[in-house]
């Protein structure tokens, strides 16, 4: 089956380097507008939507590479070999993504609010099991706050609504989908391999990926620049545009790298990737820091069951769970949780025979024909993150009371619908 490919725009002059840009979960390309004009008098400006937002054909994307893997498909489509990339949270990890696969690919980047690890994965989960359960309502009502500074927020009562409405008309099993992929989602041991001259962008009030996270990225990024934009929370180039749109001609004015020699795919057009128009900064709010010296990179560890049990332990438990086990564990029962470990999340989890779904299904079942209901809250918050809905844990049960008894479904019941509604309530 062919590669799915992705819903795009172009702005700008046809024989001007491409500049491919990005958008924040959320959001569709129109979040960007505000830099266009400027943007496309250099290059020939690329916008894509992330699959189900902005009207594009709702087809999931499970991981931040498949994602990746749609984007140069569409590239390919249309002739695009070479490219800067700018992009914005989830579009900025794609961008990191290309920069590790496909690094004769890309000439310069961008990463605006991004991380190379995006919070906790028990997060990302949990905002799945909630929309999953109450729809994107509860994402829309909270995303001025997490998008926009107080004070912008409170003067710009119209961009706060269409804010509101992009989320609104996202598709839920895409966003789902995103979360998911955000949650897997961990480059951090990876950094120092980027050898593309990089812009981390961030907003200085941003609470969703802040200026920790775009200092992480600096510190491993060899060829890093920061910019900290004052006044701007998670979506600076809605709130600051001026700012930020002086920052990214800057950058990708003075930062756009020649194709590599020894490159397996050739550059767009001859010579040199510079802008096609000479470009003389306008001195921005923000200013471009220096990089720091780049630390040695941490290579990618070698495989086993027991890290390919923590790695399904984690994903199916959460964070939190793992963890909490973890720090109780001591000499005493330290073998038996390597057993556990490595048995039941690096072997029975980790086969293909199943998806996740299925095993939720049977492991709630078995836990109350055995009686074993100290592991169903777990388990039940487990199923929620697998893709079960709470109706479909439900009709696990009311099978349970028919073949397992009353008494053991009916404690099952107690026991699931606490965990429900706590997994379940949207955030105030």
């Amino acid at each position: 089956m062919a590669t799915e490919t992705l819903q795009y725009r172009f702005d700008g002059p046809e024989d001007a380097p491409v500049l491919v840009i990005g958008p924040s979960l959320g959001t569709t390309w129109h979040m960007w507008d505000r830099q266009i004009p400027e943007l496309a008098q250099h290059w020939r400006v690329f916008r894509y939507d992330l699959p189900g937002h902005g009207g594009a054909p709702a087809r999931p994307a499970s991981s931040v590479a498949e994602l990746a893997d749609r984007l140069i498909a569409t590239l390919d489509g249309l002739g695009v070999q070479r490219f800067g990339y700018l992009g914005c949270s989830i579009a900025g990890a794609v961008g990191t993504d290309l920069a590790l696969r496909h690094p004769h690919r890309v000439a310069s980047l961008a990463l605006v609010a991004s991380s190379p690890r995006f919070g906790t994965a028990d997060e990302f989960r949990q905002r799945g099991v909630i929309v999953r359960t109450n729809g994107l309502e509860p994402m829309a009502r909270t995303a001025p706050e997490r998008w926009f500074t107080p004070g912008f927020a409170a003067s710009q009562p119209a961009i706060v609504e269409w804010a509101v409405q992009m989320v609104r008309t996202t598709d839920p099993g895409c966003y789902i989908a995103a979360c998911e992929a955000l949650a897997a989602f961990d480059i951090r041991d990876h950094l120092g391999r980027i050898g593309v001259p990089t812009l981390v962008l961030v907003g200085a009030e941003d609470q969703v990926t802040g200026p920790a996270e775009a200092r992480t990225l600096v510190a491993g990024i060899p060829d890093a620049r920061l910019a900290l934009v004052p006044a701007a929370s998670h979506l600076a180039p809605v709130e600051q545009p001026a700012a930020v749109s002086d920052l990214l001609l800057t950058h990708f004015s003075t930062a756009w790298q020649d194709a590599p020699t020894t490159a397996l795919v050739p550059p767009l057009a001859p010579g040199p990737a510079t802008p096609a128009t000479p470009f003389v900064p306008v001195a921005p709010v923000a200013e471009i820091a220096p990089a720091p010296d780049a630390p040695e990179a941490a290579g990618p560890q070698p495989d086993s069951r027991h890290e390919r049990g923590t790695k399904m332990r984690r994903e199916v438990l959460g964070d939190a769970h793992v963890d909490a086990v973890t720090a109780a564990t001591d000499a005493f029962t330290e073998d038996f949780q390597e057993l556990v470990t490595r048995y039941e999340w690096g072997e029975a989890w980790s086969r293909d025979g199943l998806d996740r779904r299925t095993r939720s299904c049977v492991t709630l079942t078995a836990l109350v024909a055995s009686g074993h209901l100290e592991g169903l809250a777990a388990h039940t918050r487990a199923a929620l993150r697998n893709g079960l809905t709470p109706a479909e844990i439900k009709e696990v049960l009311l099978q349970t009371a028919v073949y397992c008894g009353i008494p053991a479904a009916g404690a099952a019941f107690a026991i699931a619908q606490s965990v429900i509604q706590e997994e379940t309530t949207p955030p105030a």
